[in-house]
């Protein structure tokens, strides 16, 4: 295994996420997210979308879930213009 960074990624770069959660939140949340994108989808689950810096950044988030107390569904790493949810392919 080889510690060398990817010359193609630019750290400086966000990757967005989307993670789903149990429930519906209201958009008035999308404050307490950083400014995510709050999507109340069919069946009673939410989608935040969204840029996150870093993992750090991303625990920060599942963080806030966990204290909402709302059960997390899933994370997933998305392409930019992938609207479909699944996962990235790297």
């Amino acid at each position: 295994m080889s510690n060398k960074l990817d010359p193609k990624s630019d750290p400086r770069q966000f990757v967005v996420h989307q993670i789903r959660i149990k429930g519906h939140l209201g958009s008035e949340w999308a404050d307490w997210f950083g400014g995510l994108t709050v999507t109340l989808e069919e069946g009673g689950d939410t989608l935040l979308t969204g840029p996150v810096a870093d993992q750090a950044a991303l625990h920060g988030l599942l963080r806030k879930v966990r204290d909402l107390g709302m059960p997390l569904i899933s994370v997933n790493r998305v392409q930019v213009g992938q609207s479909d949810g699944r996962d990235a392919q790297e």
